[in-house]
């Protein structure tokens, strides 16, 4: 007896294989505890092999579980399209969605380039959803989604593009007395009171690494906010400071009469990176969503970096 003889089985079996959790799993495919319970029994019964085994309060793949796991992550997605009766890819007719986790800085920065591609699949959906809790854990999160919009260096691994460049500076209120000559000192900003952007416990953004580095601690701000976006109305008419990325101080600055000056702990630059998990790269669609998205993303940025140096700067 084979997996093969029973199609039914190859959904859990990715799904346990990839969640490494038999509640995970069920939820994942829709099944309940005891059916992927039972589900799991076939497949050791099939495999002579009992694939997760109990490690404390979590499970492990056992050695044969991951010698599987790259093999039925490329094999399910070709089954299913064949059983989907694909026969050629035509983004016309693309009815699917896609997942994207990112903050809401990345979806003001990719709301451009996501509505373009779109316009060429009009009966595709893309879904945005928060970053990872964890993102030391990202391979699930990657399996389980399709693409991470993120700066390296907070624990995400996988495939990734380079699709936007920005640098941080100092959100603050022009009529606030620290600045000088349009400038702020390190003294300055140290003894300011913060207004901080937080994405999780487990994040940490560029310029958090720097002032961590320069022994500087921002883990018990004034004001804590989920994102970079609101940050600018926050700021306004206070003494607050922020760190923000050029772009929030240029786009929503003005609107609530606060501006963006060079950091005084030097240039931190964002580098925003798209991710994806490797058993993908067989995925026609998803293939051509994120060669198109990259696209669309790098002809935005193009366009944009060409509206703001004929615009005069502001202050």
């Amino acid at each position: 007896m084979s997996v093969g003889h029973d199609l039914n089985l190859l959904l859990p079996l990715r799904a346990l294989l990839e969640e490494a959790n038999v509640t995970r799993a069920g939820q994942r495919v829709q099944m309940g505890q005891s059916s992927m319970s039972t589900a799991l029994a076939r497949l050791r019964t099939v495999f002579h092999d009992e694939l997760l085994v109990r490690v404390g309060r979590e499970y492990e793949l056992t050695p044969l579980a991951r010698l599987l796991l790259p093999q039925v992550q490329e094999t399910v997605p070709l089954i299913e399209r064949v059983l989907a009766g694909e026969t050629g890819f035509d983004p016309s007719s693309l009815r699917r969605g896609f997942t994207v986790m990112m903050t809401d800085y990345g979806t003001m920065r990719l709301r451009g380039a996501i509505a373009s591609v779109l316009e060429r699949a009009p009966q595709m959906r893309v879904d945005v959803v928060p970053l990872p809790e964890r993102p030391m854990e990202s391979a699930r999160d990657l399996i389980t989604h399709d693409f991470v919009v993120a700066v390296p260096g907070i624990g995400i691994e996988g495939r990734s593009a380079d699709v936007l460049r920005d640098e941080y500076v100092c959100l603050i209120d022009p009529h606030n007395p620290a600045l000088v000559d349009g400038e702020l000192t390190l003294e300055a900003f140290v003894s300011l009171p913060q207004a901080v952007a937080q994405f999780g416990r487990l994040h940490f953004t560029p310029a958090d690494r720097r002032l961590r580095e320069l022994g500087i601690d921002r883990r018990a701000p004034r004001v804590t906010a989920g994102s970079f976006l609101p940050l600018p109305s926050i700021v306004a008419g206070t003494d607050l400071v922020a760190v923000v990325p050029r772009v929030i101080a240029e786009t929503l600055g003005p609107s609530d009469g606060v501006i963006g000056v060079p950091t005084p702990f030097g240039s931190v630059s964002i580098e925003l990176r798209l991710w994806w998990h490797e058993s993908h790269d067989g995925d026609p669609a998803h293939v051509w969503f994120r060669q198109q998205l990259i696209e669309a993303i790098r002809a935005d940025e193009t366009l944009q970096i060409g509206e703001r140096s004929s615009s005069p700067p502001s202050r």
